[in-house]
């Protein structure tokens, strides 16, 4: 496996355990009936959470991107110091971006999101 895929796997991994802290803090807050229905009135998640679902949310939209752009380069044979170094950047992006967001550091997240964002465009530029 490429060090693409390999940091692809761990954007993934990232991206399908985000959720786990707010609902637990969903189910806290409006208890387990609530947290698996459809109240007409839910009561407001803390603070953190709901920056954390929004920040799962912008993950989730990022990672088809990112993800589609690692796979292209997988087939087509492209892997070199630059996409290798971006992949390996973006993960640590989304880390701080997740963070930085829920903890709501406006610069910090502003700039982990800037940082992905240039990792995407760093590997079209190798593919084109």
């Amino acid at each position: 496996m490429t060090s693409e895929l390999t940091s692809l796997t761990w954007v993934v991994a990232l991206n399908a355990i985000m959720w786990m802290p707010y609902i637990v803090n969903t189910i806290m807050v409006r208890g387990i009936m609530d947290a698996v229905g459809y109240p007409e009135e839910p009561k407001e998640l803390s603070g953190w959470a709901t920056k954390m679902k929004a920040a799962h949310y912008n993950a989730v939209e990022n990672l088809v991107v990112f993800a589609a752009l690692v796979l292209i380069a997988n087939a087509a044979g492209v892997s070199n110091d630059v996409t290798v170094m971006a992949a390996n950047v973006y993960f640590w992006a989304r880390v701080v971006h997740l963070i930085s967001y829920t903890m709501a550091i406006p610069w910090v997240r502003t700039l982990s999101f800037a940082v992905g964002w240039v990792c995407q465009i760093a590997i079209i530029l190798q593919l084109l």
